[in-house]
């Protein structure tokens, strides 16, 4: 499964880069700001790859011009209540303090918003973490009432703050729109099928009611929003 606009790929996580996760996600840079901060053993990763793997949870490798920046996922998804957890890391030090990031966060809200229509997205953050914290609020995530002293603090993202607050990143990353399917895609691949999950996401593509194009080829089947006006 594979989902892309502004420039970024977003590449479902498989068995073959777990290792490169484990690696990255046990620097010390990337362990300092995250709750559980131990080291994790191969067998550990293993274990966590086999509990996610399913059609609840959905990781993905975040690729930019070619190379393999960072994680994003989204999580625990309900799907009665269309709600998930997300959350990132990037281990390219070339791209953390970039917009890179913000794309790819961008990206992965759209599909939820307007492909599933989703309805909220909630987010965990560290309080000792600003930069995180920051780049949180620009998308347009707000702060869950009760958490102003928690340390892993919860915020959410509804599709109307999704699209008035975080109005202005959204305009500025319209540079980035590529001709080519200018409203991005979904992409799922002949493995999807085979495991069923595309099935189940087609029919939740259908359930929600968006309005979605698509076109079959030797990839797999994509699936995009109608150019807009």
């Amino acid at each position: 499964m594979i989902i892309r606009k502004y420039g970024i790929t977003l590449r479902r996580l498989t068995l073959e880069d777990i290792e490169l996760v484990r690696q990255m996600r046990n620097s010390d840079d990337i362990r300092q700001v995250m709750q559980y901060r131990q080291e994790i053993t191969p067998e550990m990763q293993l274990a966590w790859f086999e509990r996610i793997n399913n059609f609840e949870n959905y990781y993905y490798i975040v690729e930019y011009q070619g190379e393999k920046i960072g994680l994003i996922n989204d999580k625990n998804m309900d799907w009665d209540a269309r709600t998930s957890e997300s959350g990132v890391f990037f281990w390219d030090k070339d791209y953390i303090h970039t917009f890179i990031p913000i794309l790819a966060s961008l990206v992965m809200l759209e599909m939820g918003f307007y492909y599933l229509d989703w309805n909220t997205s909630y987010v965990h953050v560290m309080r000792d973490n600003p930069a995180a914290i920051a780049y949180t609020k620009q998308i347009g995530y707000v702060l869950c009432p009760g958490q102003e002293n928690e340390e892993n603090q919860l915020y959410f993202l509804n599709r109307q703050n999704f699209e008035y607050l975080g109005k202005k990143i959204r305009k500025a990353a319209s540079v980035f729109i590529e001709d080519e399917y200018p409203e991005g895609f979904v992409l799922l691949e002949p493995q999807d099928y085979e495991s069923g999950l595309a099935d189940r996401i087609e029919e939740y593509f259908l359930k929600a009611g968006v309005n979605l194009e698509s076109e079959s080829n030797a990839e797999g089947k994509r699936f995009f929003r109608p150019r807009l006006k």
